[in-house]
């Protein structure tokens, strides 16, 4: 269980990362919204206040955002992305034990060769254990009628308890010793694990100094790809304001449903649109600016023309106009599909 959880624990940052342009954009909506529903939006703009200064608080904040996401995109998600697969690693390497065959030997760390008639309790019991270990020039072979693998609470590794055994050991100088023993116990009996490999394998596991140095040096196309897409995705919530407040404005006149439809359209789009353009980049199909900062212009200039919309006609935006319109043209549409379907009938 606490393995699981570090695992979760390890894949916050990634979902963080998701979910934080999301969550921004959501809250200066519902917090423009409120304002229009509680008149406080009338109010500031009667009292002279124009749009730009009522969103000045919004880009204060984003500009914290930012910098949050600078770390959790340029430091927190590589470290968290390694260190995920190095305990993943460590999992499923953890239980070789369920893996133990019938009669057949293995090898084991610290020179253990392993072996048992049968193996009960999902590899945990053993019934007819042979062991044969050779180091240092020693020879020691032990026989056990029953073995069990249990945790050692002191070192907290995997120890093997032997009953009704017999151990021959046998030294280089060939003397040999005969030890019978009722209960007895093979300490550090766990299988040595395989290192992890080192971090930066893979351009999603380099912090953005090591991405912008393998970037400059070797013109790692893959670098270059996680480095743009990295640091647009970290300067996106500039550009939310731009496109939240005016949407959020609108909703007081009854527009709330095509505002939330199309800001969650727009950052959907936004956000494969990204994706695309990395994996262009690492193709090496399209240079990496290129091909990640372009969808990032478009957004910020729809967000732009928004924005300026809405300063003309405060509490309202080119995207409730154009519902508007949409809803006119159908409510005309209505009595003429009326009318027709009155002249077919008999």
């Amino acid at each position: 269980m606490a393995s699981v959880l570090l695992l979760a624990a390890d894949l916050v940052p990634h979902y963080l990362g998701l979910a934080l342009p999301v969550a921004f954009t959501a809250a200066i909506f519902m917090a423009a919204a409120r304002m229009g529903d509680d008149s406080e939006l009338d109010a500031m703009l009667a009292t002279g206040r124009s749009i730009a200064r009522i969103a000045a608080p919004y880009f204060i904040l984003a500009l914290f955002v930012c910098v949050f996401n600078l770390y959790l995109f340029g430091r927190l998600q590589p470290l968290a992305r390694y260190d995920y697969h190095v305990k993943m690693d460590a999992v499923l390497q953890t239980n070789w034990d369920a893996k133990i065959e019938e009669n057949r030997f293995i090898d084991i760390a610290h020179g253990f060769s392993f072996s048992a008639d049968r193996v009960e309790d999902g590899g945990r019991r053993f019934i007819g254990v042979f062991m044969e270990r050779r180091q240092n020039g020693i020879e020691e072979i032990t026989t056990a009628v029953r073995g069990q693998l249990e945790s050692n609470p002191d070192t907290r590794k995997m120890r093997l308890k032997l009953e009704d055994g017999l151990r021959v050991r046998q030294t280089p100088d060939g003397a040999i010793a005969t030890t019978r023993f009722v209960d007895g116990y093979v300490e550090d009996f766990s299988k040595t694990r395989a290192p992890y490999r080192d971090r930066g394998e893979t351009a999603t596991e380099r912090t953005l100094p090591e991405l912008w140095l393998a970037m400059c040096k070797t013109c790692d196309p893959d670098s270059a790809a996680e480095f743009h897409s990295r640091l647009a995705r970290a300067l996106l919530p500039l550009l939310l304001p731009l496109l939240a407040l005016p949407l959020g404005m609108a909703s007081k006149r009854g527009r709330r449903t095509p505002g939330v439809v199309f800001a969650s359209l727009a950052l959907l789009l936004l956000n494969h649109t990204l994706q695309f353009g990395k994996s262009l980049a690492e193709s090496g199909r399209l240079p990496a600016a290129l091909a990640v900062w372009t969808p990032f212009l478009l957004f910020a200039l729809l967000s732009l023309w928004i924005f300026r919309g809405s300063l003309a006609w405060p509490g309202d935006s080119p995207v409730s106009r154009t519902v508007g319109v949409l809803e006119r043209l159908i409510e005309r549409l209505k009595p003429r599909r009326l009318s027709n379907v009155a002249k077919a009938a008999p």
